[in-house]
Protein backbone atom coordinates (compact mmCIF):
# COMPACT_ATOMS: atom_id res chain seq x y z
CA UNK A 1 0.00 0.00 0.00
CA UNK A 2 0.94 3.54 -0.73
CA UNK A 3 1.59 5.73 2.01
CA UNK A 4 1.64 9.55 2.29
CA UNK A 5 5.53 10.75 2.79
CA UNK A 6 6.36 7.60 3.33
CA UNK A 7 9.72 5.82 1.54
CA UNK A 8 7.92 4.13 -1.49
CA UNK A 9 10.43 2.79 -3.97
CA UNK A 10 14.68 2.67 -3.95
CA UNK A 11 17.08 2.58 -6.70
CA UNK A 12 20.83 1.23 -6.98
CA UNK A 13 23.15 2.23 -9.61
CA UNK A 14 24.90 -0.89 -11.00
CA UNK A 15 27.62 -0.97 -13.26
CA UNK A 16 26.00 -4.70 -14.76
CA UNK A 17 22.25 -4.59 -13.82
CA UNK A 18 22.25 -8.45 -14.90
CA UNK A 19 24.69 -9.47 -12.83
CA UNK A 20 23.05 -7.37 -9.58
CA UNK A 21 19.96 -8.88 -11.04
CA UNK A 22 21.02 -12.84 -11.00
CA UNK A 23 22.28 -11.89 -7.53
CA UNK A 24 19.77 -10.51 -5.57
CA UNK A 25 17.71 -13.55 -7.17
CA UNK A 26 20.13 -16.35 -6.00
CA UNK A 27 20.74 -14.52 -2.83
CA UNK A 28 17.39 -13.14 -1.29
CA UNK A 29 15.08 -14.77 -3.80
CA UNK A 30 13.77 -11.35 -5.40
CA UNK A 31 11.95 -10.97 -8.39
CA UNK A 32 12.35 -8.82 -11.56
CA UNK A 33 10.98 -7.18 -14.30
CA UNK A 34 13.40 -5.75 -17.19
CA UNK A 35 12.55 -2.55 -18.45
CA UNK A 36 15.46 -2.46 -21.35
CA UNK A 37 19.34 -3.29 -20.81
CA UNK A 38 19.68 -0.39 -18.33
CA UNK A 39 16.70 -0.70 -15.93
CA UNK A 40 15.39 -3.81 -13.55
CA UNK A 41 12.75 -3.35 -10.92
CA UNK A 42 12.77 -6.10 -8.02
CA UNK A 43 10.18 -7.07 -5.81
CA UNK A 44 10.37 -9.58 -2.45
CA UNK A 45 12.90 -7.26 -0.77
CA UNK A 46 10.79 -5.25 1.94
CA UNK A 47 10.58 -2.37 -0.43
CA UNK A 48 10.39 -2.22 -4.29
CA UNK A 49 13.08 -1.14 -6.28
CA UNK A 50 15.41 -1.17 -8.98
CA UNK A 51 18.55 -1.01 -10.13
CA UNK A 52 20.17 0.99 -13.04
CA UNK A 53 23.00 1.10 -15.02
CA UNK A 54 25.69 3.58 -14.25
CA UNK A 55 29.45 3.94 -14.52
CA UNK A 56 29.44 4.72 -10.15
CA UNK A 57 27.96 2.36 -7.40
CA UNK A 58 27.20 2.95 -3.99
CA UNK A 59 29.72 2.89 -1.06
CA UNK A 60 30.03 4.02 2.21
CA UNK A 61 33.50 5.03 1.40
CA UNK A 62 32.22 7.51 -1.23
CA UNK A 63 29.47 8.70 1.41
CA UNK A 64 26.19 6.90 0.07
CA UNK A 65 23.74 5.75 2.05
CA UNK A 66 24.17 2.03 3.56
CA UNK A 67 21.28 -0.32 2.88
CA UNK A 68 21.29 -2.70 5.82
CA UNK A 69 19.36 -5.77 5.82
CA UNK A 70 18.00 -8.14 8.87
CA UNK A 71 19.17 -11.93 9.31
CA UNK A 72 18.30 -14.23 12.13
CA UNK A 73 21.59 -16.39 11.10
CA UNK A 74 24.36 -14.14 10.16
CA UNK A 75 26.90 -17.06 9.26
CA UNK A 76 24.28 -18.72 6.94
CA UNK A 77 23.31 -15.43 5.53
CA UNK A 78 27.10 -14.49 4.91
CA UNK A 79 27.85 -17.77 3.25
CA UNK A 80 25.10 -17.57 0.77
CA UNK A 81 25.39 -13.99 -0.19
CA UNK A 82 29.79 -15.11 -0.92
CA UNK A 83 28.19 -18.22 -2.32
CA UNK A 84 25.90 -15.82 -4.79
CA UNK A 85 29.28 -14.44 -5.82
CA UNK A 86 28.81 -11.13 -3.68
CA UNK A 87 32.62 -9.83 -2.29
CA UNK A 88 32.62 -9.48 1.90
CA UNK A 89 33.96 -5.75 2.01
CA UNK A 90 33.77 -6.51 5.98
CA UNK A 91 33.59 -9.94 7.66
CA UNK A 92 30.67 -10.28 10.82
CA UNK A 93 31.85 -7.50 13.41
CA UNK A 94 30.18 -6.32 16.04
CA UNK A 95 28.33 -2.98 17.01
CA UNK A 96 26.05 -1.58 19.43
CA UNK A 97 22.73 -3.86 18.80
CA UNK A 98 24.37 -6.77 17.19
CA UNK A 99 26.56 -7.93 14.95
CA UNK A 100 26.64 -7.11 11.09
CA UNK A 101 28.96 -7.73 7.56
CA UNK A 102 29.11 -5.79 4.46
CA UNK A 103 29.19 -6.52 1.08
CA UNK A 104 30.12 -5.38 -2.41
CA UNK A 105 27.49 -7.70 -5.04
CA UNK A 106 28.33 -8.30 -8.67
CA UNK A 107 27.19 -4.83 -9.58
CA UNK A 108 29.53 -2.83 -7.35
CA UNK A 109 27.24 -1.53 -4.82
CA UNK A 110 27.67 -2.17 -1.10
CA UNK A 111 25.17 -3.38 1.38
CA UNK A 112 25.31 -4.54 4.69
CA UNK A 113 23.47 -7.76 7.30
CA UNK A 114 22.96 -7.38 10.61
CA UNK A 115 21.50 -9.43 13.34
CA UNK A 116 20.91 -9.21 17.18
CA UNK A 117 21.99 -12.48 17.87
Amino acid sequence: MNQHEKINYVEFPSNDVAASKTFFAEAFGWTFDDYGPDYVAFHGAGIDGGFFNADKTSSTDNGSALIVFFSNELEATQSKVAAAGAFIAKDIFPFPGGRRFHFTEPGGSEFAVWSDK
